[in-house]
C-alpha cells in the first residue's frame, strides 16, 4: 500500500493514482481480447445500444484503475529507503460501473483509506480497507469499488 507500514497508514489519507487515455485503440484491443461484446467492438452497433456510442468494457475500467495504482505504490514505494511490502487482497465488495466510460474518454482514478484493523490470524500484518473511484474529465464519477489488501507491520 504505497510502500507503507500498517502502523504508519491512517485513515482518511487519499492518494490521486494517476489517469488512463481510454483510447479508440485501447477499446478495441482489450475487447477482442477480453471482452468481446458488439458495443466494445464497433461503433456501429454501440451506436444501436444503450451506450449510444464506443464503450469501453468495465473490465478495461478496472484494469484502468489497477495500472494506475500499482505504478503510484511502485513510485511512492520506490522513493522509501525501507518500504513495506503488501500482501495480496482479500478481495473487494460494492464494484459499480456508474456511467460508461466512451472511446476518447480520460478516467482519472483515486483510492481513500477508510479504515484499518488488525488481522486476527497474522499478527505480523494488518488488513487495510479502502474507496477506490475513477472520475471522467468531465468530473463525473463513472466506477467505484471497496477494497481490502494486507500490509505488514513495522
Amino acid at each position: 500500500m504505497m510502500g507503507l507500514y500498517f502502523d504508519e497508514i491512517e485513515p482518511g489519507r487519499v492518494d490521486e493514482l494517476g489517469s488512463y487515455e481510454f483510447t479508440r485503440e485501447a477499446v478495441l484491443k482489450f475487447a477482442r481480447a477480453y471482452d468481446p461484446q458488439a458495443f466494445h467492438l464497433s461503433e456501429e452497433a454501440a451506436a444501436k445500444s444503450h451506450f449510444g456510442k464506443l464503450a469501453a468494457s468495465g473490465w478495461h475500467t478496472a484494469a484502468g484503475w489497477m495500472r494506475c495504482y500499482v505504478e503510484t505504490s511502485m513510485r511512492l514505494a520506490g522513493a522509501r529507503p525501507d518500504p513495506a511490502e503488501s500482501g495480496p487482497s482479500p478481495g473487494f465488495t460494492q464494484l459499480k460501473w456508474i456511467k460508461p466510460v466512451h472511446a476518447g474518454d480520460t478516467v482519472s482514478y483515486r483510492t481513500t483509506i477508510t479504515g484499518k484493523r488488525e488481522h486476527a490470524g497474522k499478527r505480523d500484518w494488518g488488513l487495510v480497507e479502502t474507496y477506490n473511484e475513477g472520475h471522467n474529465q468531465r468530473g463525473e464519477l463513472v466506477f467505484s469499488f471497496n477494497g481490502k489488501v494486507l500490509v505488514r507491520k513495522r
